[in-house]
């Protein structure tokens, strides 16, 4: 007879395609991570081969000596939002953390989570945005892009999702969970939530993000793009078609 899963307070939602050379350093990171109360790791992929699950590591996430963490493979539909969910769906945790699988959580992540949300007036947040892996330069572009996220974050209220959003699994399912759209998911469940008239927390610490696509693009044209597509989506386009123009 099997014997139960230990309870987790933080399930880590890991939605993923084709991101099979990344996954072992990123469960080793996540590994490492102190976790009150217990953590699970949710990887959800969206590639009909399901080549990242099979790329994973027998042992992943099992730092030597210690308890593993619960890790979860798991094969869904293809599109970030709806891979989101369905990790949502079968998470066991009441706080839930979607994490993209080119970013990496300052060490104290997990506690700075369950401090954020003692006040039970907030519903969520996430971390103010940095660049640069291990090993990856990051120059003056770079850091200014970033702090022009985090200046826009702060001022609307609605960061992005590879600043690693946290929300309390109450508050994200009244929400309907993020919205089945190919594009701008994120921007469109802060919205939803700003207008619901619920509080987050934007956190002090940074997540480390890859700067992978603003160097393969450059970063002006990178850039220049985001706040178009950004622009036209508040103006109504659907993402539909907008996500044409986002590889």
């Amino acid at each position: 007879m099997d014997s139960p899963e230990p309870p987790v307070a933080l399930s880590v939602i890991i939605p993923v395609f084709r991101e099979e050379a990344r996954m072992a350093a990123l469960l080793a990171h996540l590994a490492e991570l102190p976790a009150p109360g217990g953590a699970e790791f949710l990887v959800v992929d969206g590639d009909p081969g399901q080549r990242t699950l099979a790329a994973i590591p027998r042992g992943a996430a099992r730092p030597e000596g210690a308890a593993p963490p619960v890790l979860v493979r798991l094969a869904s539909g293809q599109g970030r939002a709806r891979q989101m969910n369905a990790g949502a769906s079968i998470a066991r945790a009441d706080v839930l953390l979607f994490l993209h699988a080119d970013t990496r959580l300052p060490g104290d992540a997990f506690a700075l989570i369950h401090a954020a949300l003692a006040d039970e007036q907030i519903c969520g947040g996430a971390f103010g945005l940095g660049f640069g892996l291990a090993g990856e330069p990051v120059g003056p572009g770079l850091r200014c892009i970033a702090w022009a996220a985090n200046l826009r974050a702060r001022l609307f209220r609605a960061p992005y999702g590879d600043q690693a959003i946290f929300l309390r699994r109450d508050c994200f399912e009244a929400l309907g969970g993020f919205p089945d759209l190919p594009l701008m998911e994120d921007l469109e469940l802060m919205t939803r939530l700003r207008r619901a008239g619920r509080k987050i927390r934007l956190l002090d610490a940074r997540v480390r993000t890859s700067a992978r696509r603003w160097e393969r693009e450059g970063l002006l044209r990178c850039t220049g793009r985001n706040v178009l597509l950004r622009t036209l989506y508040h103006l109504g386009v659907g993402a539909a078609r907008l996500a044409r123009f986002y590889p």
